[in-house]
């Protein structure tokens, strides 16, 4: 690879990017953004930037890493290969193109509405179909387990003396009885976003579309769910009518499992958070966005109903 190529991403972080000459700088060197008429910034992204292109077939999403996000372990390469398969399964735009020395995964725009976390709640019969999709469709390259992702995470945290928040190592005895619980009736893993806030779906009138697939890696479908149920704030009767949804019956020990994992990743992207706090460069108020976070999740541990779902979640189906 040229040295003009291996340029365009040395030393990148969130800040430089805000300059359209490096932007322009980067787009030049993605093959498939070389007959471009244009392009705009779109908001969102806390670990790349995102830029509408416009080209003569119709727009591009180009997702530009920076490197802001390199404690944060995320496999690039992993992304575009799970990205394709997602596509693949017909749950997400087709990947365009991938240009690693410039860091940029270049998909097609999907013209629709993003969705609010009123619109997971209302949705939630969709929302499960395109789980549904992705879920039946080619595996990803990669695992994705929150239990050693979160490991993963603390050790960061401790090795660069980023701030915790109160009694958070208090509940890690906790967290083990999850895993424990959750490992008792295992089920097989299948491809997963991993990372469904409500912005993540995108609705065109006709399906709901998955994008995003930073954090994707072959997981337990129930981490999936309770994922959606916990980025958007759903109520547990929410919770119940998605598994429902998604499995075609009720099932108690499944949405234990569900709100478990849900549970797990809401103390798992604490630490995502205070990783962010610590290194990025963005001006973004991350700690404040994780501790709300984990205010949730101290009150499921603290909860009457946590010593029951690990029952329920270990119980036969």
């Amino acid at each position: 690879m040229a040295s003009a190529d291996r340029d365009v991403r040395a030393g990148r972080s969130a800040s430089t990017l805000a300059d359209d000459a490096v932007v322009e700088r980067v787009l030049d060197a993605v093959g498939c953004l070389q007959g471009r008429t244009g392009w705009e910034r779109v908001s969102g992204g806390l670990t790349n930037v995102n830029v509408r292109v416009h080209l003569p077939d119709g727009d591009a999403i180009a997702r530009i890493a920076t490197q802001d996000s390199a404690l944060l372990a995320i496999d690039r390469a992993a992304e575009h290969l799970n990205s394709v398969a997602a596509a693949v399964s017909g749950a997400a735009p087709a990947v365009l193109g991938y240009e690693p020395a410039a860091g940029v995964l270049v998909v097609r725009w999907v013209v629709g509405r993003t969705y609010s976390p009123a619109d997971v709640a209302a949705n939630l019969p969709r929302i499960a179909a395109a789980c549904r999709l992705l879920h039946s469709g080619p595996r990803f390259g990669n695992d994705f387990d929150m239990f050693a992702v979160q490991r993963g995470y603390l050790d960061v945290v401790r090795e660069k003396g980023f701030r915790l928040p109160p009694r958070y190592l208090d509940f890690l005895p906790a967290f083990d009885d999850m895993r424990r619980a959750l490992a008792v009736r295992a089920t097989a893993t299948v491809p997963c976003n991993n990372d469904l806030l409500a912005e993540n779906f995108v609705d065109d009138g006709r399906q709901v579309w998955i994008i995003d697939y930073e954090y994707g890696g072959n997981n337990d479908a129930c981490f999936e769910l309770g994922n959606i149920w916990s980025e958007s704030t759903l109520p547990v009767e929410a919770l119940d009518e998605l598994v429902t949804a998604y499995y075609g019956r009720a099932s108690a020990a499944l949405v234990a499992r569900a709100r478990l994992l849900g549970l797990a990743s809401k103390y798992g992207w604490t630490l995502w958070a205070s990783i962010q706090d610590g290194a990025s460069t963005l001006d973004f108020d991350f700690w404040s966005w994780g501790m709300e976070k984990y205010e949730r999740a101290v009150a499921e541990f603290d909860g009457p109903d946590f010593a029951r779902l690990l029952e329920e979640a270990a119980a036969p189906d």
